[in-house]
């Protein structure tokens, strides 16, 4: 596939996003930015978040491990199942029974605005590095097929990328969002199936099936029995419910579609419908892989990394109607995910680390400039970020992104967890400090590679490999360290 193709592809789906950033940005208010009017369908955000949840890292990494993971992933996907069903019967209750905007309200009437800032806090580093990644990814496909074959450089990429995101949700918010994401979910649906079909009828694999080349494959063991790996059962199914709740249900990014819905029984069809697609998708990116695997062993050799598997095979190989459909599935993929960030990370600033709705000393006119302000800002520190995964990652970016939230996600877990499940009032003193000291604490016991190169320094190397569990372990010394340093209500 030509770069003048991807290139027009490219143009014409960012067109249509515009469009619909332009029409639903129309007198747009402060009501329609953060919750969307509460009109939201909730098929439509279902669909929508599909494209958020799985992003561009699902698209070309979950394929591309099954060549040194197998279908492991499905594990964690069965974690993911039962984790969506907690959120819909656990936290979207709690949510809807405190008519949140930002879920991180909730620390403060629970606990204080020094809870309510550390829960903010660590979800504005967890999804900001989490969306960097998710596009570094997608920014790196793009420039090695489109953009280093017209000279571009790397860091012009990902400026244009972002300042054309920045252009369809600058106004919008949540409104523009929710619509913009059921597209891209579609696109990314579309495109996956018809990479699919073009892969198996291509001259490579038309002598054979799906079902031959699953059933002669090394690589579709589900189940890993050995205790000691990372991926053991158990540390991926359970890892994976911990990582659905802290990552969808702790995350103001995933609520804030879901809190624009009608009711709470929208919300909840909403979670519920989402679990059963996040399955069938992930069954199929798998499948995938092991589809790809047979392919390059036909071929007789393999791309160095497992991330250029789908998108050498698309746009080397399948012809330019398939190449076409594997950048806007991936364009969807990412961009829903990249989007949403910055409406939600402008939210939570806005609410709990600034408390600007609070303030009544600042006029609507300012306060609308202090939103765009951040709108902007965040869109900044995401180009920052990005080339800072450029730098530093190697390997998978599956592993390091859903690696990265092991750590900072653990004091969200636990701040929650205690809000929920006891009546303890919390020492503020005590969660600044335990929050700092558990996720090093974690890392530390977790050897995770990205970390280390990053800081230069190499943690406990132990026979037992910690995955993803590495996340609940961290909730909860997180929560044994708040419960520890707390005030008990004299009437307990």
């Amino acid at each position: 596939m030509t770069p003048t193709l991807i290139l027009i592809g490219l143009s014409s789906y960012f067109l249509i996003l515009l469009c619909i950033g332009y029409f639903t940005g129309k007198k747009a208010t402060d009501d329609s930015y953060f919750l969307g009017n509460k009109q939201s369908i909730w098929w439509m955000v279902a669909l929508g978040m599909l494209s958020d949840s799985m992003s561009g890292v699902s698209f070309i990494s979950v394929p591309g491990a099954v060549f040194k993971s197998n279908f492991y992933y499905m594990q964690v996907v069965f974690g993911y199942f039962v984790g969506y069903l907690a959120i819909a019967y656990w936290l979207l209750p709690l949510y809807y029974k405190y008519n949140l905007t930002s879920i991180y309200t909730y620390l403060d009437q629970r606990f204080g605005v020094v809870e309510q800032r550390t829960g903010s806090f660590f979800f504005v580093v967890s999804r900001l590095l989490g969306a960097a990644g998710r596009l570094f990814l997608t920014a790196i496909v793009f420039q090695k097929f489109l953009f280093d074959p017209l000279g571009v450089p790397f860091f012009v990429t990902v400026a244009v990328i972002i300042l054309l995101i920045l252009a369809y949700t600058f106004k919008g918010g949540i409104k523009t969002l929710v619509l913009t994401d059921a597209i891209q979910s579609t696109f990314l649906i579309g495109g996956l199936l018809f990479t699919v079909v073009a892969l198996l009828n291509s001259e490579v694999l038309s002598s054979v099936g799906l079902m031959d080349i699953l059933k002669k494959s090394n690589h579709v063991s589900i189940v890993n029995s050995d205790f000691y790996s990372n991926s053991f059962f158990w540390k991926h199914f359970l890892g994976g419910a911990f990582m659905c709740i802290a990552m969808t249900g702790l995350d103001q990014n995933m609520m804030q579609k879901n809190l624009s819905c009608k009711s709470l029984n929208e919300a909840q069809k909403n979670m519920i419908a989402t679990a059963f697609i996040v399955v069938l998708v992930n069954v199929v990116f798998l499948s995938l892989g092991a589809v790809m695997i047979e392919f390059f062993t036909q071929l007789g050799s393999f791309p160095e990394q497992t991330d250029q598997f789908f998108p050498t095979i698309a746009l080397k190989y399948l012809g330019p109607a398939a190449g076409m459909a594997f950048v806007l599935g991936l364009s969807a993929a990412t961009f829903s995910s990249a989007d949403s960030v910055l409406t939600t990370l402008t939210t939570s600033t806005y609410f709990d680390l600034l408390g600007l709705d609070k303030n009544n000393n600042i006029s609507g006119a300012n306060k609308l400039f202090y939103r765009r302000v951040l709108h902007g800002l965040f869109a900044f520190l995401l180009l920052i970020a990005i080339m800072g995964f450029y730098k530093y990652s190697s390997g998978a970016l599956i592993d390091v992104v859903l690696g990265l939230a092991n750590y900072t996600y653990g004091p969200l877990l636990g701040l929650f967890a205690l809000g929920i499940f006891t009546q303890t009032k919390t020492n503020p003193i005590g969660v600044i400090v335990v929050s700092l000291i558990v996720p090093l604490l974690c890392w530390y016991l977790g050897n995770n590679n990205f970390v280390s190169n990053l800081i230069g320094v190499n943690p406990l190397n132990l026979r037992y490999q910690f995955g993803f569990e590495l996340l609940i372990l961290n909730g909860l010394f997180s929560f044994l360290g708040y419960y520890a340093t707390s005030k008990i209500p004299k009437s307990l």
